[in-house]
């Protein structure tokens, strides 16, 4: 898991999110599971190569979700990453 590409999946553009990146300079992205925040640090560095300041992370338990009669099944679990870059610094997702 030392590809960048296997440790971001995705970024995140909500409402919430996209505010975090016009006033406080932080980005959220979806990353995999098992990454820590020094792969993500670097991951996003490598990447964009932007300076990356800070990385908070959030694991989400996925939820249960009912199939057919009394059968429960469960969405994947998930990790976010907010990432804050150095001051200046911008990534364009649009």
């Amino acid at each position: 898991m030392n590809e960048p590409y296997d440790i971001i999946e995705t970024a995140s553009l909500t409402e919430k999110s996209t505010l975090l990146s016009e006033k406080q300079n932080k980005y959220v992205f979806r990353v995999s599971p098992r990454a820590n925040k020094i792969q993500i640090k670097s991951a996003i560095e490598r990447l964009f190569q932007k300076k990356v300041v800070d990385v908070n992370t959030c694991n989400y338990a996925g939820k249960k979700k009912r199939e057919r009669r009394a059968d429960y099944g469960r969405k994947a679990h998930w990790k976010k990453a907010i990432v804050t870059l150095k001051e200046g610094e911008k990534i364009d997702l649009v």
